[in-house]
């Protein structure tokens, strides 16, 4: 096959030819056209997605594979699985289904995370042995919870020691994994980024002292703009715990200032949708909006999702020999999620998909 249009973020005319799966940017006598004319870029990144999480924890592969298709159609053809309780790994036989970057499960401590979801550890000391055991099932990335409601106080509350976060991290970086961690308030942060944490997901609770730590860090933010949709609910589902209640919607309120404030400090902040339990699977145009509210170009946005989402998790974009995982849109797809969100042609290792939508 072969492909012809511009290329972002330069805007520069690209052609490209699909061989046995695979990019070419050496011409193919008798290829056959299947896109001329209009924008041509690597497959989306969701940088915070989890195929086979649903709202009570495992499900059955199928709908994992349901919830991978819609990505796939939504023209997110790389997605970094932020804990799931469901072993996908068979996935990566499926020709038709975006490549997925796995986390292992979520670790957390007893009654500290949602019930079905993560690894529970009695004992905090557990947490090197449990992060290198997580490593082995895992692509390169290791998912902590950071905080959660601790019931004993009625808010957010750190689920680790700071000594321990160090030796579980630097077990992680041992085996070759990255660490992230979910983290919603103010007092887990700066415990997690000083022991070497590379990531932190959702954020609100960043302030100043702490996006300087991200920065000097250099620590890479994922912020789930779109799931702070769900924060008012979640409050007022909690009546029984008024401060972590108050303390919710506090971080609504604050939410995109303290990510707008991040990403101006220099933090690298990629895009992520939490798709898998409170959030509908195929949203990552969404949140690529989301990040302009913050204060991103469309360019920049856009990048946050394809072309410096892959440099971030070294996975290549419309590089010679490259995986021919693309997407060809007639129209800008700067102009907005409803551009985005439908890709005029979906090419995943080399094969064609139509968006179903």
């Amino acid at each position: 096959m072969h492909v012809r249009g511009l290329a972002l973020p330069d805007e520069n005319e690209i052609r490209l030819w699909v061989v046995d799966g695979r990019i070419s940017l050496e011409p193919v006598t008798g290829a056959d056209t299947v896109f001329d004319g209009g924008w041509i870029l690597p497959g989306l990144v969701d940088a915070h997605c989890h195929v086979g999480l649903g709202k009570h924890g495992e499900i059955e592969l199928d709908e994992a594979i349901a919830q991978a298709e819609t990505e796939r159609d939504a023209g997110a053809l790389l997605l970094r699985d932020c804990g799931s309780p469901t072993d996908t790994r068979s996935l990566d036989d499926r020709a038709d289904l975006p490549r997925i970057i796995r986390a292992g499960r979520h670790v957390a401590r007893p009654k500290r995370y949602i019930a079905g979801f993560a690894v529970e550890l009695e004992d905090e000391s557990e947490l090197p042995a449990a992060v290198a055991e997580q490593a082995q099932r895992a692509d390169g990335w290791i998912k902590l919870v950071g905080d959660w409601i601790d019931r004993s106080v009625g808010d957010l509350a750190p689920l680790w020691s700071d000594d321990v976060l160090k030796v579980a991290i630097d077990t992680a970086h041992a085996h070759g994994a990255r660490v992230t961690a979910h983290v919603f308030g103010e007092d887990a942060l700066p415990g997690l980024i000083n022991a070497g944490i590379d990531c932190i997901e959702h954020g609100t609770g960043l302030t100043d002292d702490t996006i300087a730590l991200l920065r000097d860090h250099a620590t890479a933010l994922v912020p789930t703009l779109i799931n702070l949709e769900n924060f008012p609910g979640i409050a007022d589902s909690a009546s029984r715990y008024p401060t972590y209640a108050a303390h919710m919607r506090d971080l609504y309120a604050r939410g995109y200032g303290r990510v707008a404030a991040a990403r101006e400090a220099g933090v690298p902040v990629y895009a992520g949708s939490d798709a898998g339990s409170m959030v509908a699977h195929g949203r990552i145009a969404d949140e690529v909006e989301a990040l302009r509210d913050i204060g991103m170009s469309p360019t920049e946005a856009l990048g946050a999702a394809c072309w410096d989402a892959r440099r971030w998790l070294g996975r290549p974009g419309l590089d010679h020999g490259a995986s021919a995982d693309l997407l060809c849109y007639s129209q800008d797809p700067r102009s907005g999620a409803a551009v985005l969100n439908h890709p005029d042609l979906v090419i995943l290792r080399g094969r064609i998909f139509r968006p179903r939508n």
